[in-house]
């Protein structure tokens, strides 16, 4: 055999090989595409079996509320928790498992089976008490009626009561504490602090009644004690320190507020943390770090 014929030979053959891999391969990828196709439409008809066991279980909790017969009432409580119960074993099978998933729809196919004959039986119920439920529908809807009108009267009352007391509290907004040396300059070091600056702004509020009011402010060191000279506010039934208060008359419009602390103790570094009160809310705050 020449040269020729078998270079001709050794091509076919590699063409042959190369189109059985090509070949072995397309087959393994359309085999995995399917594989995948599948395992979604599993997880889909799972999902909506759990779905079905909620519904059931909820109907079983509505029909509960629809009759007063106490027998019924337990055996329809019984049907729910088993319900409950499959749906916790379903929740816990893979949607490949296809044998578990198999008997999870007989139990399916069962359950709304059951549940259609209580349906008829307590329709049947309510049929036979029809005649009653008719003579005092009237008067039960009136009473009915009165009641939920007093009951949202009273809810919108509350509701807009509320509404009006959060929208009148005061909002305390920019807040900033500069630390001052002895000249009166921005200090470097806590050590250096002779006097905190905290200054802030009363936002705008035309819901918030105008006139007097007293700002406290609680300056907290790192070690959670408070900068104060003993005076006390009242804040959620109980009495706190603060460490400045300023009274301001305010008319609805954004107040600047400016407070100082002189400070006569040792400051030690670490996060100080300012909180505004006014008329016994907590209206706003704020953390500052001294890393020297």
């Amino acid at each position: 055999m020449d040269k020729k014929k078998i270079i001709i030979i050794a091509s076919v053959v590699v063409l042959l090989l190369c189109a059985g891999l090509g070949y072995m391969v397309y087959s393994y990828m359309q085999e995995s595409a399917e594989k995948e196709e599948m395992l979604k439409l599993a997880e889909m008809d799972k999902r909506e079996m759990e779905n079905e066991y909620a519904r059931f279980a909820q109907q079983y909790s509505e029909m509960k509320t629809q009759i007063n017969n106490d027998s019924l009432i337990a055996q329809l409580d019984k049907e729910q928790q088993r319900t409950e119960e499959l749906l916790a074993e379903l929740k816990q099978v893979k949607a490949t498992d296809a044998a578990e998933i198999m008997r999870l729809k007989k139990e399916l196919a069962t359950l709304r089976s059951i549940l259609r004959s209580y349906v008829h039986e307590i329709d049947s119920l309510n049929r036979v008490n029809e005649q009653l439920r008719s003579e005092n529908q009237q008067v039960k809807a009136q009473y009915t009626q009165a009641t939920q009108t007093i009951t949202n009267l009273s809810t919108e009352k509350e509701t807009l009561s509320e509404k009006v007391a959060i929208a009148s509290q005061l909002d305390a907004t920019g807040i900033s504490m500069v630390g001052q040396n002895k000249r009166g300059k921005k200090a470097r070091k806590v050590k250096d602090v002779k006097k905190f600056v905290v200054s802030f702004v009363i936002a705008r509020n035309i819901t918030a009644q105008a006139g007097n009011r007293s700002i406290y402010v609680r300056i907290t060191k790192p070690n959670n004690e408070v900068l104060t000279n003993g005076g006390t506010f009242v804040y959620e039934n109980r009495n706190l320190e603060y460490s400045a208060k300023k009274d301001i008359e305010y008319n609805g419009e954004a107040t600047s507020v400016t407070v100082y602390w002189d400070v006569n103790e040792f400051l030690s570094k670490g996060t100080y943390r300012v909180s505004v009160f006014a008329d016994g809310h907590n209206i706003g705050n704020a953390s500052f770090n001294y890393e020297k």
